[in-house]
């Protein structure tokens, strides 16, 4: 009789407890499976996580990689521009200075034929030489070059050169009472002081 009961076992219920319905054994083993289950999917998301993270890191990196390179280029286009600016100011500056003896010269001509005797046909000559000196300078003016003749101003050792210290009544002394030679200037940068005698 105990032979007949094993095998009119339905299946499932072999291992079931004694007392546990097939139900209760089906429920405990699907929780087993869900725990489990549960486990697994716990460390794919922590693994999903480690990796999240460890992209974001390096992105950070290249966001802060990308933000200082970014920053260097535009220093860098700024010293050029810097350099571009100062290399021109020098170009000009050197041009200045070949010319600048050339309008000296017409500025003396211009002034040994001034005082010739009216009449003279060197006048009409000395017409033709102020052109001249007019348009060299105004093409110098154009290029950012100021031209200083400093008559009746106080004396800045900075951009005047006193070639001499004279006695003048009524004016103050360390005042320009006579420009010898006008000074250039490109900027704040001196090019040529002007020579100038000075109120002592």
């Amino acid at each position: 009789m105990s032979t007949e009961n094993e095998n009119n076992t339905p299946a499932g219920e072999e291992n079931a407890p004694v007392g546990e319905s097939p139900a209760e054994a089906a429920a405990e083993e699907l929780e087993a499976l869900e725990a489990q289950g549960a486990e697994e999917a716990a460390e794919v998301v922590e693994e999903d996580l480690d990796e999240l993270t460890a992209m974001t890191l390096k992105a950070d990196e290249y966001l802060d990689l990308a933000r200082r390179t970014q920053a260097d280029f535009e220093n860098f286009r700024k010293r050029a521009s810097r350099e571009a600016a100062a290399g021109q100011e020098r170009g000009i500056a050197r041009l200045a200075g070949e010319l600048i003896p050339a309008l000296d010269n017409l500025d003396l001509a211009l002034a040994a034929i001034a005082a010739a005797p009216e009449g003279d046909p060197a006048h009409d000559i000395a017409r033709g030489f102020a052109l001249v000196r007019d348009q060299l300078q105004a093409g110098l003016v154009s290029a950012g070059i100021t031209v200083e003749r400093p008559q009746g101003e106080t004396v800045d050792y900075e951009r005047h050169e006193a070639i001499a210290k004279v006695e003048a009544e009524g004016v103050e002394a360390g005042t320009v009472v006579e420009v010898h030679q006008s000074g250039y200037l490109i900027g704040s940068n001196v090019i040529r002081p002007a020579r100038v005698s000075v109120a002592g």
